[in-house]
């Protein structure tokens, strides 16, 4: 299994319209429903950070570059330019 714990570092107080824009567009739900993905969820800190947390969690390398190649995935990096400033991926293999 590989966990990615990806760490969007938004602009400032960008961080509600960027989850909205990734509901909206079902980039979520797209995600969740790809063979070999495990867990795809998104957290908002209780600190109120212009931070976003992406715990991914997929089957194997395989699903996660499958992944990668989803017009859905294109499409969150389209979007990423006008909310977010960085981005840390974590990533552990278990």
């Amino acid at each position: 299994m590989i966990v990615l714990n990806v760490t969007y570092k938004c602009k400032p107080e960008m961080v509600p319209e960027f989850l909205e824009a990734i509901i909206t567009e079902g980039i979520d739900e797209a995600s969740r429903s790809e063979a070999g993905n495990i867990k795809y969820d998104y957290y908002i800190p209780a600190d109120g950070s212009d931070e976003l947390l992406l715990v991914e969690k997929w089957q194997d390398a395989e699903a996660l570059a499958e992944h990668g190649k989803q017009p859905h995935f294109a499409r969150l990096g389209a979007l990423k330019p006008e909310f977010v400033l960085d981005t840390v991926i974590e990533r552990y293999e278990t």
